[in-house]
């Protein structure tokens, strides 16, 4: 499938998901757009989900949502109303401050630590990308036969130690919200995830 036709699907399923957010009683399906990117790496669609409730996850209207306009710059959260003026603090962030101390979009992929995945910046702000390219840092990060858990700490900090493991607790209880239960996902294959 011509990359232009994916990402008109993914653009499609956000459309479709932008209502969707978390309950803190019952399973939570992840929206379309994370199924998709977590089908396409290999991963449970609701690890990438907890990992963007984990990372710019935020209160409206009582519940908590990923939000695809948020920067991280040097351990400041910033959430914009719209992705151009997103680009625009983005590129401002690039010209105060290293590009390893920014992290964009859904997922708050690091500038600095992951450029090979994306052409210019901004693309990091497309909700889509962010989730492809964050699906795929998951997978790379996953030992077959181990726990979850384990990888998405090591996306936060791939050296791991006790970052990592704050991470894990945090990241663990949107996983548990969404999974409706405190079981963590052990397969690679999304739909047979508990």
């Amino acid at each position: 499938m011509a990359a232009s036709t994916v990402n008109a699907i993914l653009r499609m399923l956000l459309l479709l998901a932008s209502g969707w957010a978390i309950n803190s009683h019952a399973q939570e399906v992840p929206p379309p757009a994370y199924q998709l990117a977590a089908q396409q790496a290999g991963i449970p669609s609701t690890v990438l989900f907890a990992v963007a409730l984990q990372e710019s996850g935020i209160h409206r209207d009582g519940r908590i949502i990923p939000w695809p306009w948020s920067l991280n710059i040097a351990g400041q959260s910033r959430q914009y109303a719209t992705q151009s003026q997103a680009c625009a603090g983005l590129h401002q962030a690039l010209r105060d401050v290293p590009s390893k101390r920014i992290d964009a979009g859904l997922a708050q992929i690091n500038l600095g630590y992951q450029k090979h995945r994306y052409r210019r910046p901004c693309d990091l702000l497309d909700p889509y990308t962010n989730l492809q390219v964050a699906a795929a840092i998951l997978r790379e990060q996953y030992t077959p036969g181990e726990n979850w858990l384990l990888a998405m700490g090591r996306y936060h900090r791939p050296a791991g130690g006790e970052p990592a493991a704050r991470y894990r607790h945090s990241v663990s209880r949107h996983l548990n919200r969404v999974q409706g239960s405190s079981v963590v996902p052990r397969t690679t294959h999304p739909e047979t995830s508990p």
